[in-house]
C-alpha cells in the first residue's frame, strides 16, 4: 500500500469511526448559533472572535463527560439522575430545560421559515415555517434519525462557505490575531447580553442530553458485546473533540466573516436574515441568500430533531416510558407525542411578536443562564464513584469543567445585574 493509500485508508478509518460527537458538533451551528455569531461580529467586529478559541476545551470537555456518562452507565443522564439521585434534582434539571429547548426549537422554526421567504418573497414566512414543521415531523416519526443525519450533517458542509469570505478582503491580520488571543470585555449589557448569548450556544444544555443518550443508542446498534476499555474512550474522545472542533471552526469564521464584512460596512444590528446574508455577497453575489438559506435550513432540519429528540429523551426517561428514534410509532407513542408537542409549542412561538433573529439569540441567552445548573449536576455524576466507578473525571476533565461553570455563571450573573442596574 502506497502512501496516498494509506491517507485515504486512515482518513476513511476515520471518517467511520465519527459519530454522535460529529453529529451533535453540526447541530450545534444551528440557525441560533449562525443568528448569534452573525450579530456578535457585526455589532462589535473582531471583539469577540477570542470566545471561539476560550468555548472549545470548555464544551469539548463538557461533552465528554457527558459520553462518557453515557458508556459508563448506559443510561442518559436524564436516567443516571434518576438512578442514582433524588427527584428533585431530577425536576430541577427538567425544570430549567424544558423552556430554553422549546424555545430554541421555535427560534430556529422562525428562522428557517424567514430564509423560505427569502428564496420565494410571494409566500409568506409562516407558511414555510408550517410546511419546515409538518415535514420535520413526519420524517422524525417515519425515518430513522441515523439516516436522516448522515444526509443532513452534508448540508452543513456549506456552512464552510464562510471560511473563504475573510480571505477576499485584505485583512489586518495583527488585529485578527489580537481579536483571537486577547479576550476584550465590554462592560455594558448589550456586549454581555452577546458574551451570554455566545456561550450558551456553544455549551447548550440540550447537547448535555443528546451526546450521552446518543452514545448508549450507538453501543446498542453498532457495538453490543461493546467492553469499555482504553480505546473505547480514547475513540470516544476523538469523535467529540473533532465534532466540537468543527462547530468552533464555523463560530470564529461566522465572526471573523461578518465582523468584517457587516462592521466595516456600517452595519451593526442584525434585525433580519437579509442583513445577516450580506455577508456573503462578497463571495456569492446573487447567490448570497441562496447559500445562506441552505445553511439556515439545512443546520435547522438537523438540529431540531436533535433538539426535539433530546427534551422527549429527557421526559421519558424521567417516567419510564418507551423511548427511541429508531423506534416505530406505535412501539413509544408517548416519545413520538412528546416530539411533536414541542415542534408545535415552537411553531406557536412565531405568533408572539418576536422576530426571529431576537429569538435566536433570546434562546442562546436562556442557555446561557441554565447552563451553569446543568454542568455543575454533570461535574457531581462524573466525580461519583459510585456511578462511574473507574470513569470519574481526571484533573484536566475537573479543571475545564468547572472553568465553564465558573465563566457562564460570572457572565450570566454580570448580565442579570446589568439588567436590573440598567447599564
Amino acid at each position: 500500500m502506497n502512501s496516498r493509500n494509506k491517507i485515504t485508508y486512515k482518513l476513511i478509518r476515520f471518517w467511520k469511526r465519527l459519530g454522535p460527537g460529529l453529529v451533535t458538533g453540526a447541530s450545534d451551528d444551528d440557525p441560533s448559533g449562525i443568528a448569534t455569531y452573525s450579530q456578535a461580529g457585526a455589532a462589535y467586529g473582531l471583539s469577540t472572535l477570542w470566545t471561539a478559541i476560550i468555548t472549545f476545551p470548555l464544551m469539548a470537555s463538557i461533552q465528554e463527560m457527558c459520553a462518557r456518562i453515557g458508556l459508563v452507565t448506559s443510561q442518559g443522564l436524564t436516567g443516571t439522575l434518576k438512578t442514582n439521585y433524588s427527584k428533585p434534582i431530577l425536576y430541577l434539571m427538567l425544570l430549567f430545560s424544558f423552556p430554553a429547548i422549546v424555545m430554541n426549537i421555535g427560534a430556529d422554526i422562525a428562522g428557517m421559515g424567514a430564509v423560505g421567504n427569502l428564496l420565494f418573497p410571494s409566500i409568506d414566512a409562516a407558511f414555510f415555517s408550517i410546511f419546515f414543521t409538518i415535514l420535520l415531523l413526519v420524517l422524525i416519526i417515519y425515518l430513522p434519525y441515523l439516516k436522516i443525519a448522515s444526509v443532513l450533517k452534508y448540508l452543513c458542509i456549506v456552512l464552510l462557505v464562510y471560511l473563504v469570505v475573510p480571505f477576499l478582503y485584505k485583512q489586518d491580520w495583527g488585529v485578527v490575531l489580537k481579536g483571537t488571543l486577547i479576550p476584550t470585555i465590554k462592560f455594558d449589557k448589550n456586549f454581555i447580553s452577546i458574551l451570554v448569548a455566545i456561550l450558551g450556544t456553544t455549551i447548550s444544555p440540550y447537547l448535555f442530553f443528546w451526546q450521552a443518550t446518543m452514545e448508549v443508542e450507538e453501543m446498542k446498534h453498532k457495538n453490543k458485546h461493546l467492553v469499555l476499555n482504553k480505546k473505547v474512550m480514547h475513540n470516544m474522545k476523538q469523535d467529540v473533540d473533532f465534532g466540537m472542533l468543527f462547530s468552533n471552526i464555523v463560530m470564529f469564521f461566522i465572526i471573523l466573516t461578518t465582523g468584517t464584512v457587516l462592521f466595516n460596512g456600517g452595519i451593526h444590528q442584525i434585525d433580519t436574515v437579509e442583513q445577516a446574508a450580506q455577508a456573503l455577497k462578497p463571495l456569492a453575489g446573487n447567490l448570497a441568500y441562496l447559500l445562506f438559506a441552505a445553511g439556515v435550513i439545512g443546520t435547522g432540519l438537523l438540529a431540531i430533531p436533535v433538539l426535539s429528540g433530546s427534551l422527549s429523551y429527557i421526559i421519558t426517561e424521567t417516567f419510564g416510558w418507551e423511548q427511541g428514534l429508531d423506534k416505530k410509532f406505535h412501539e413509544a407513542k408517548a416519545f413520538y407525542i412528546i416530539i411533536a408537542i414541542s415542534l408545535i409549542l415552537g411553531l406557536l412561538m412565531n405568533y408572539i411578536g418576536i422576530s426571529p433573529i431576537k429569538a435566536l439569540i433570546y434562546s442562546a441567552i436562556l442557555y446561557g443562564l441554565t447552563a451553569p445548573v446543568l454542568i455543575a449536576i454533570i461535574l457531581h455524576i462524573s466525580n461519583n464513584k459510585k456511578v462511574m466507578g473507574e470513569y470519574t473525571n481526571g484533573r484536566a476533565s475537573n479543571m475545564l469543567g468547572f472553568a465553564a461553570l465558573i465563566l457562564m455563571t460570572a457572565a450570566g450573573g454580570v448580565m442579570i445585574y446589568m439588567q436590573i442596574a440598567g447599564m
